[in-house]
């Protein structure tokens, strides 16, 4: 049995909430610069660059890259091997997300009630959700969410009789819903399959996987990048100006699911896709 202290999960995950909105991830540093490469759009290219110094900046200078440093979304891995020591493991998340908005000097944008609208003033809570997986294995990523993407995000509970077509037009309908709201060009995350609450759950794991990352399956794999070629074609562009450049990825994950359902959820990630990971 492997003993993980809630001082280190703390100070782990301000570190990450402070990171993740200061630096963003070589992935999708890499594929805005290809993107950048493959523009013919001059306004395009201009914005591309306008992003990317952004970043740089904002890394150099150790500044959140966008005024809206999110709301603070945690997935953890831990091992049945595992024993949390020192406290309970939301509340030192919760404690960690304090500290990094604190610290980092990152907006505090949660409301205590989604109605009666009150700021918590600490950015707390975070959104989190925890897997049990087997060994000792202890995995923290923390993803602050902006609310401009998040806001475009969608899920349908399709007939299976609408199929891989109803699937696609869902897809590309809310990303072209979406428009330059959600800050082009994004991340798409989908999540087909399980239910209601299973789809969106996969949708939002999917929107912080590696960009580089293809679906293990060949099948969705293969659909990643029909649908990403699909979706740039829409004209929305960077920002929203119109270009080739869209969304960056397409990731999809799925679960088995009903005999008389087929669930999609679609969450958009802007094009900062902050997310960081450590390994306790």
């Amino acid at each position: 049995m492997r003993e993980v202290h809630v001082d280190n999960i703390r100070e782990t995950v301000a570190k990450l909430c402070i990171d993740a909105n200061y630096n963003l991830g070589s992935d999708v540093k890499g594929r805005l610069v290809l993107a950048k490469k493959n523009e013919t759009f001059a306004i395009a290219q201009d914005i591309l660059d306008s992003i990317i110094e952004n970043a740089e900046i904002a890394e150099a200078e150790r500044v959140p890259m966008c005024q809206d440093t999110g709301m603070a979304c945690v997935f953890v891995e831990i091992g049945q091997e595992v024993h949390i020591v020192g406290g309970g493991l939301h509340q030192a998340i919760n404690d960690g997300v304090k500290e990094g908005y604190s610290k980092g000097f990152l907006r505090k944008s949660v409301v205590k009630d989604p109605i009666r609208r009150v700021n918590t003033g600490d950015n707390t809570p975070a959104v989190i959700y925890v897997d049990l997986v087997e060994g000792d294995k202890f995995s923290i990523t923390v993803a602050p969410k902006g609310f401009g993407s998040e806001n475009m995000s969608a899920l349908a509970m399709l007939k299976p009789s609408d199929g891989l077509e109803g699937v696609k037009k869902f897809i590309i309908d809310t990303v072209r819903k979406a428009g330059p709201n959600a800050c082009p060009p994004m991340i798409v995350g989908v999540g087909i399959g399980g239910t209601f609450d299973k789809a969106a759950n996969l949708a939002k794991k999917a929107a912080v996987r590696n960009s580089d990352v293809r679906n293990a399956d060949e099948y969705y794999k293969d659909l990643e990048l029909e649908l990403l070629e699909e979706i740039n074609t829409l004209g929305i562009g960077p920002q929203g100006f119109g270009g080739r450049t869209t969304a960056l990825a397409i990731n999809i994950e799925v679960y088995p699911t009903h005999i008389a359902g087929l669930p999609v959820a679609v969450n958009i990630n802007c094009h900062a896709t902050r997310h960081l990971t450590a390994e306790l």
